[in-house]
């Protein structure tokens, strides 16, 4: 039985999207009407000849396709749905392979101590598993940088700088760290408690 986190699926979340119509879909309705109206209009013509309008009247309606997807990314008009990409994938496979990274790492510490996996194997597998667990956050953490955009958009408005709590902040390499954190995402260093 699968998890909805390990379900390979795609996303579903996007039904607002599957309402409207698409574009694509615009221009396979005109190929069908007009290879319709091609077939009604054409009596009297040869078979060959209303395959060969009907056909034309199709490819119109690729080029039309593909002439929207050449032109929308360079009007600066992205196709609606589309998933933020970090390192050429979505947020969200980096974010499902993250907890499948770390879902291993708790797997290999409970066969470690059941005895199932030997030191020298355990060491091995869980260096490899750490690395790419801790690749996938930095990943994931550099296409976080939101936050100093919106402090840069309120400063911006309001003209002065608000003032933020320095809790979180690593003293050894000040990196911004989540409020709770007890370690440092960056240089791993235990981050001082603050009132």
């Amino acid at each position: 039985m699968m998890s909805s986190e390990t379900s390979t699926e795609p996303n579903v979340g996007v039904a607002a999207d599957a309402d409207a119509l698409q574009p694509w879909q615009l221009f396979t309705l005109a190929g069908l009407i007009g290879a319709t109206l091609t077939v009604f209009m054409s009596r009297g013509q040869s078979p060959s000849a209303v395959i060969l309008l009907s056909l034309t009247i199709f490819a119109a309606a690729g080029v039309g396709v593909a002439a929207l997807r050449t032109f929308l990314p360079l009007a600066g008009r992205f196709m609606p749905g589309r998933a933020q990409l970090l390192g050429g994938r979505t947020r969200a496979a980096l974010e499902r392979e993250k907890t499948l990274v770390l879902r291993s790492i708790k797997e290999l510490e409970f066969d470690r101590a059941m005895g199932k996996v030997s030191e020298k194997d355990f060491s091995e597998m869980s260096a490899r598993l750490r690395a790419r667990a801790a690749g996938l956050m930095r990943q994931l953490d550099a296409g976080a940088g939101y936050r100093e955009q919106i402090e840069k958009e309120i400063e911006k408005r309001i003209g002065k700088v608000v003032e933020t709590s320095r809790k979180g902040v690593c003293a050894e390499c000040k990196t911004a760290n989540d409020l709770d954190a007890r370690f440092c995402k960056s240089c791993g260093a235990k981050i001082e408690a603050q009132s």
